[in-house]
Parts: C-alpha cells; structure tokens; sequence
C-alpha cells in the first residue's frame, strides 16, 4: 500500500463512518415518526400477495412505464442504483489498492458485461431525466409543471450524484485499462476501454478516483440524513414497504381506488351504536391520527408530482394540489414529532397529555408546530386550508398515478370526517343534502312516494320485488335515476333495453333509498351507516336464500355501483353488482340486443371516474357506443384511467364551485374540441355536470350530453326521440 492509497483507504473509511451514523440516526428518526400513527392491523395481512405485488410494480416498474419515456428511463436508474451498488463497495477494495476488486464475482466478464451495460443506460437514464426536469421546471414560460411545489434542489442534487457516481465508475476502469490491470475483454466492456484510451498512465489512478466516488456517495448519504423529510431521495428505500403494506395488493390499479377505509379508532372499526367522541376516535384532527401507514406514505412522496398533473382542482385552479397536501402533512409531522416523541399531544377531549416537566427541553417551534391545528386557514395558522380539503372530488387520478402507492383520497376523507362528524364544519350549501339525505333518503329532499314515477308511461310493466317469484337482477335505480329528469331518461332507457332483451328484472321502488355515496364521501360516516345499513337489509331479505353469485345488482349510477359493490361488504351486504353498461355489453354480444340503425354526428365518451378509474370498468361502455354507432369512437385526450373529472364526485355536486375554472366547463370544451356532437356518458352526475356546462357554453343546439344506455336505445329502436332539451338541469 503505497502513500497514496493510504490517505485515500483513511478518508475513505472516515467520511463512511460518519455517514453510516447519521444514516442510521435518520432510519431511527424516520421510524419513531412513523410509529406515531395508529394501529392499521390489516396491512400485515396477505405476506404472499403483498411480496409479489411488490416486486412486480418495483422490478416492473408497472406504474412508471405509465409514462413511456420517463418511465423507462426511471427503471435503467433504478436498475442502476440498485445492481451499481456493487461497484460502490468495489471501491473500497480500489481505494485500498489501484488493482482491485470485489472477490469472487470481481473477476467474471459477465459481471463486467452487465455492469458496463447497465451504467450506460444509467447514464443515459439519467440524462434523461434531468432534461425532463429542466424542460418542466416551475420557473418555465407557460402553463403550471407538476415540479410547481417540490423541493427542485433536492431533485437536482439526486440527480447530479447519480450522474457524477456512474461517470467515476467509469473513470476508475478507464484507469484500470491505462495500467493494464483492467480484467475484462473489450467487447464486454467497449466504454470502459475507450475512456482507458484517452486517460494517463497513472498508477494511483484508480483510488483516487475511487475516493471521489465514495466521497460523492458518502456526501449523497449524508445530505439524505440531514434531510429526513427528502423524499426524493429517501423513496429509493421507503417505495418498497408503502408498495408492501398497500391496502389492496390485489387490484390492479392505486390500492386506495375503490372503496374508502372504514372509520377506526385504536385499529377497531368503529361502531356508532357504542362509540364515543371522548374516548374514540372520529377521523383525524391531528396528524398522529392518521394511521402509520399514513405517516409511511408521507414519508414516501417523491415529489414527483404525477398526481398533481392529474389532479383536476389543480388544473382548473383550486388551491388543492395532492402532492402538496401531502408534503404539507410530512413537513407538519417531522416538525411536530419532537413534541409528540416527549409525551405531548392532546386527548380526544382536547386536554394536553404531557406534563411541563417533559415539555421543558424542547425548542419553541415544536411547541408551536404541536398548538396548530391540522385544518384551518393562514391567519388561524392551520396546516391545510379548508377549501384545500372540500377542492377534492375524490376522483382519485392522483391514486391511480402515483408511482409508490400513496392512498392520498382516503386521507382527505379522514380529515373531512372529523371536519363533519365534531366539528360541524363543512360547506354550508352541502348541509341541505344532508339533511335531506336523513329525513328523506335523498339528496334531493323528493318525496320517497315518487321514486316509482319514472315507470309512468312505459309501454311494459316494471315488477317490483315482492311482485314476483323470481328475477335474475335487481334493478338499482338510484335517487338520481329515480328523481332527476335526465337520469329518469337513462333509467327508462335501461329498463326498456332489458325488457326487450327478455331479461328478468324487478325493482325496490319505494324500498330503496340513497346508498349513502354522497354522505360518506363528504365525511359523514354516520348518516351513510344509517342509510347502508337500512339497504343492506331491504337487500338481504330481497335475495333471500340466494348465495352471492346469484345476488345479482344492475345500476346506472357509477357511485351506487362502487358503493353497493365495494362498500356494503364492509356491513354485511355480499352483492354481485354491475354496471348497466357491462350488462348491456353482454346483452349485445350475445345477440339479445341488436343495433340497427348507426347514431351519426359523431361520438366521443366521457369516462366516470366511479366506473372508469375507480373500478377499471373502460370497455364495456365503449363496445356499447362501437356497436351503436357502428364506427369508430372519438376519443378524448384525456380518456380511460387518465379520464378528467365532470366535478361532481366527493359530493362536490352539491357544493359551490366557487374557485377557478369550473372543472365541468374544462371537460366540455375539451369533449366539444374532437367535434362530436354526442358526449356520451355512463353516470347521471357526468350527465348533469357536462349538461351544464354545454348550456353555459351557449352549445346545447350543437352538443348533446346523453347517456350511453339512451344511445344504444336510439340503435336498436330508431323510432326514439332524441334530445334531453325539456329536461331542467339540476345545479350542483
């Protein structure tokens, strides 16, 4: 060991040392705060399903490739980081000796083939990605970046190490070759060879450059650990457990789509007959109430801002961004976590836990950080703004985008829980249809002896269950199908399409009431318990003595369908529920229903966000629409999963739109660009939103908004009016 190598195996050694120990200072930190949260028993369940799911979205890169090109590029980085980890532990053996290298597998060409392969499409991944960045920085001229928000010094700083890591490894081979103690072949490793070719004959070469190298890694690790909260960064670590403990690692798409958590309190669901505010739980009003795995996901975020892209108040200008509604939440935490960690809090009642004698040490900012409340505006000091919170429409594009799993709606509705169920505060346009919701069973306030009105004038009985024997679906109505002109249109629609293909229905009529959608998702847990659990029962008795593949549903409204389908199972109710468009998609392909005459003008689908994004229900209402127009549909830009919001969802419907661009006009002009004149959709909230905004756009002569069971009706009996223009829209 020569002088050289000495003093670089000694820095070498120090600048690790001190880097490993505030890397494992950090890993403390981070999982003390972690550990903060709530008990969340379920994640541990399904270790197989959990694995597997982890790996195939991990080493898949499933939902990156997503995003083509960044996606890719994203994966060889990965791959990268993960596989060139070897080459930074082969660096210690070369700074203690110009010659050498890691034992064993050192020597092999093959290692050396896939190492020289991966680091050039590291460096060219990251070249990639760093030009990405650049291109849609926040500063940029035009239009908001999904980078507007994020921490742009810390993506850089990743950045620039990985490059500046996979080009010292480089070097130090190239070295290697100059002094011809490079082992592998030049058709294993060309660039390495070629950088030998151009670098000095210089003996300590390689350790030098070894030593820069771990010096950059080293001073990587060591910024990290004095940022916790550098998601960007720390991602690399924590994407694997958050990919883990997903809710659901069976689905297919983001893990929190679908239904929403039940309420819990200590990890128990929670019971409302038996519950208590004083001594249980009633969503979150502080950050530590959110459960561990809510804390993970903060943790996570990698600011990456997909979700924000996505997001349609953000994109109509609403102060709500998810990605900053979830850096806000992390930031709180860690600042708040030296006061919680002494024993501070408060109780359920509001009454400080800690003592003054375990409050006495900490610094005045986490005192402070521990007083704020978690809604509230600036000048109350609070860390989300209330119409942040009440901006969502639970549509749930920034779930489905996420590439690290972050279950970002079922924290908003957590937070709006609490808002609703103590606090009272809310809304206040969203207080009529709650009490509408409790003193007539639905959010319009009609009266329950209508709800069988929509069957006036049909040209066929409509049976009702109790009527008859036996009936192969339940036909869901739904308040809007059952009160709302237009939906009443979509609802006589269907009725008449399964009769004329001989299907067996029959009806609850006056039996059904709301399924509570609008309730739970505005945060109302009671009031939608109430209301599910009464239809659960009404349900139970109807399908008596059926197993579950028999309890067949058929509903019009998206949010009936997820709720019945996804939800109800959480209170006893096992239903087999489906879509009116996927039954009418079978009814077609089997021969039941034929279309004979093709629906002109054009047409282009708007996809619910209920039906399509939260439930991966895309085909079926498009083989519907293929069939009816016998043609080609006109897509918009923004289809399928990555579908824009109508602005109805999260009971947005019965809320002012009072910030921005109303999102319903943003989704009309965007429908009226592809130069359809039918916009066709498969839920009455859709149908309401885009009717209004094609009036307010002055276009209701050239557009028309209509339900997809109302097109194929059109083609299978063309003698049916068309047109919804008596209708009177409903306003949400």
């Amino acid at each position: 060991m020569g002088s050289v190598q000495i003093v670089t195996t000694i820095l070498a050694a120090g600048i690790t040392a001190v880097a490993v120990w505030l890397a494992v200072r950090a890993v403390m930190k981070m999982t003390a705060v972690i550990r903060l949260g709530q008990p969340a028993p379920e994640r541990f369940a399904d270790k197989g399903a959990r694995t597997r799911k982890m790996l195939v979205e991990t080493a898949g890169h499933t939902r990156m490739l997503k995003w083509g090109v960044v996606g890719a590029a994203h994966w060889f980085v990965m791959v990268g980081f993960i596989v060139l980890s070897l080459l930074v532990l082969e660096a210690y053996f070369e700074v203690v000796t110009p010659t050498g290298g890691l034992p064993i597998i050192g020597h092999w060409t093959v290692f050396g083939l896939a190492t020289e392969i991966i680091t050039v499409l590291g460096l060219v991944g990251i070249l990639v990605l760093m030009a990405i960045r650049l291109r849609n920085r926040p500063n940029r001229p035009g239009g908001r970046s999904r980078f507007t928000g994020s921490t742009m010094w810390q993506g850089y700083f990743v950045e620039w190490i990985v490059l500046l890591v996979l080009i010292f490894g480089l070097v130090i081979r190239g070295f290697k070759v100059a002094t011809d103690h490079f082992e592998y072949p030049v058709w294993a490793t060309p660039v390495s060879h070629a950088v030998g070719a151009i670098l000095p004959d210089w003996s300590d070469g390689a350790s030098v450059a070894a030593l820069i190298k771990i010096v950059i890694s080293m001073t990587w690790l060591i910024v990290i650990s004095l940022n916790v909260t550098m998601g960007v960064a720390w991602h690399r670590f924590l994407a694997f457990p958050n990919i883990f403990f997903k809710r659901d690692p069976e689905k297919p798409a983001g893990s929190g789509l679908g239904p929403l958590r039940p309420m819990t309190s200590e990890g128990k669901p929670l019971d409302f007959e038996e519950a208590d505010p004083e001594k249980d739980q009633f969503g979150v009003a502080q950050v530590e109430q959110f459960t561990w795995k809510g804390l993970l996901d903060f943790s996570t975020c990698t600011e990456c801002g997909r979700c924000q892209s996505q997001c349609p108040a953000w994109n109509t200008g609403k102060p709500l961004s998810p990605k900053l509604l979830v850096l806000s939440l992390r930031d709180h935490a860690y600042a708040k976590a030296p006061y919680l960690l002494a024993g501070g809090g408060k109780d359920l009642t509001g009454e400080e836990k800690a003592t003054q004698a375990q409050l006495a040490h900490l610094d005045v900012l986490s005192l402070a950080e521990g007083d704020k409340p978690l809604i509230g505006t600036a000048e109350e000091g609070g860390v989300i703004d209330p119409d942040v919170l009440w901006s969502c429409t639970t549509c749930g594009a920034c779930v489905e985008q996420c590439p690290v799993d972050i279950e970002h709606v079922d924290h908003i509705v957590d937070m709006r829980r609490y808002q609703v169920l103590i606090e009272s505060s809310f809304p206040s346009e969203a207080g009529v249809m709650l009490r509408n919701l409790e003193n007539k069973g639905n959010p319009w306030g009609a009266p329950q002896n209508t709800r069988e009105d929509w069957t006036k004038g049909l040209d066929f009985e409509v049976p009702r269950v109790g009527e008859v024997d036996d009936f192969e679906y339940l036909f869901w109505v739904g308040c809007a199908g059952a009160f709302e002109d237009r939906a009443k249109k979509t609802t006589r629609a269907v009725a008449t399409l399964l009769n004329e293909a001989g299907v067996s229905f029959a009806i609850l009529g006056e039996g059904e009431t709301c399924s509570g959608d609008p309730a739970r998702r505005i945060g109302n847990e009671f009031v939608f318990q109430m209301l599910a659990q009464q239809n659960v029962e009404t349900l139970n008795e109807a399908f008596e003595g059926r197993e579950k593949t028999k309890r067949k549903i058929v509903a019009t409204c998206p949010h009936c369908f997820n709720t019945l389908g996804n939800e109800y199972g959480q209170l006893g109710g096992e239903f087999e529920v489906v879509h009116h468009t996927q039954l009418l998609a079978h009814l077609v392909s089997t021969g039941k229903l034929t279309p004979v005459q093709p629906v002109d003008g054009g047409v282009t689908y708007h996809d619910p966000c209920y039906l399509g994004r939260h439930n991966r229900v895309f085909a079926a209402p498009r083989e519907v629409l293929g069939d009816s127009i016998q043609g080609e549909l006109t897509e918009m830009p923004r289809n399928s999963e990555r579908s824009f919001c109508c602005g109805a969802g999260g009971a947005r419907m019965w809320m002012e739109e009072k910030i921005g661009k109303r999102i319903n006009v943003d989704r009309v002009e965007e429908a009226m660009a592809t130069g359809a004149r039918t916009v066709a959709v498969g839920c009455p909230f859709c149908s309401t939103m885009l009717n209004d905004g094609v009036n307010g756009k002055g276009a209701g002569e050239q557009v028309e908004v209509v339900d997809v069971a109302s097109v194929l009706l059109r083609s299978v009996k063309p003698e049916q009016p068309r047109g919804d223009k008596e209708a009177t829209p409903v306003v949400g």
